[in-house]
């Protein structure tokens, strides 16, 4: 059974045809998908869980788990309002993450001071909601700048929680990657790793343990090469397992027994949660 650590379940992309789609997904051995609830901003942070209780049940589909959490370039929204907004989601039982949150600097956005205010708050509201957090990290033109800023607030304001999370769709160097798992973090891998031009980021991937590793989607988007250009779903995750299993000189069995275990560890679920 395979995890889908990140997918954007609530997106209009699949409001034609999200049960077809998640159907798929089990078709292909995805046992549970972790829906992400950024939405397009706070007012709609709620839908990722929606989802959840709308599909949960339903013969023939991956079990569904959300999360919660204002995005970095939405942090200008992240008033008081907001904040009780996702202090109430990360109260309901299918919410088990805070995220994805994080830092940004790569797009025109928030401005950074913005950014880090939005995450520190975020981080307190997890930490007294006891979720881990789901991490988003970009820097300027790919530098360490916003990786270096990430670190300082999650040192100060994160890793005394022992709570950990996940660096999700990971682009980051080795450095990125131990200091990571120095705090406690999972690192999780999306489609890009499977690009021709992505050999140092299958480099990390190679050095990080089978331990500390997910896989995911991002979808819809980052689909991997074999289907790149498409829309992506969870059902592909199948073929970033593969790339991550090959890397590790495994077999696709054993890196999604890897994977699952690692998921259920980190958010305190039984191994059987796509049963």
């Amino acid at each position: 059974m395979l995890i889908d650590s990140h997918a954007h379940l609530d997106s209009p992309r699949y409001d034609e045809d999200r049960e077809q789609m998640l159907r798929r997904a089990a078709e292909a051995g995805v046992g549970a998908v972790l829906s992400i609830g950024i939405g397009e901003g706070p007012a709609e942070m709620h839908r990722a869980s929606e989802i959840c209780r709308k599909y949960n049940g339903k013969a023939g589909l991956p079990r569904l788990y959300a999360s919660a959490g204002i995005y970095p370039h939405n942090t200008p929204e992240a008033d008081e309002a907001a904040l009780a907004k996702l202090d109430n989601l990360l109260a309901q039982p299918e919410v088990i993450a805070c995220g994805e949150i994080g830092l940004d600097y790569y797009h025109e956005g928030a401005p950074h001071p913005v950014q880090k205010e939005g995450l520190i708050a975020q981080l307190l509201i997890a930490a007294n909601r006891k979720r881990p957090i789901l991490i988003h990290c970009r820097g300027a033109k790919e530098s360490a700048d916003a990786w270096n800023d990430l670190f300082e607030v999650l040192d100060e304001h994160w890793a005394s929680t022992a709570l950990g999370g996940v660096m999700h769709c990971f682009g980051g160097g080795w450095e990125q990657a131990r200091r990571s798992l120095d705090l406690g973090f999972l690192i999780s891998f999306a489609g890009n790793v499977t690009y021709p031009k992505a050999q140092p980021l299958r480099d990390v991937a190679g050095r990080v343990p089978l331990d500390s590793l997910l896989v995911e989607t991002d979808a819809p988007w980052l689909a991997p090469n074999a289907l790149r250009g498409k829309r992506n779903e969870p059902a592909y995750i199948v073929q970033t397992a593969q790339t991550i299993a090959e890397i590790h000189a495994v077999s696709p069995e054993d890196l999604a027994a890897a994977t699952t275990r690692n998921f259920c560890r980190l958010f305190n679920l039984p191994l059987g949660v796509g049963n």
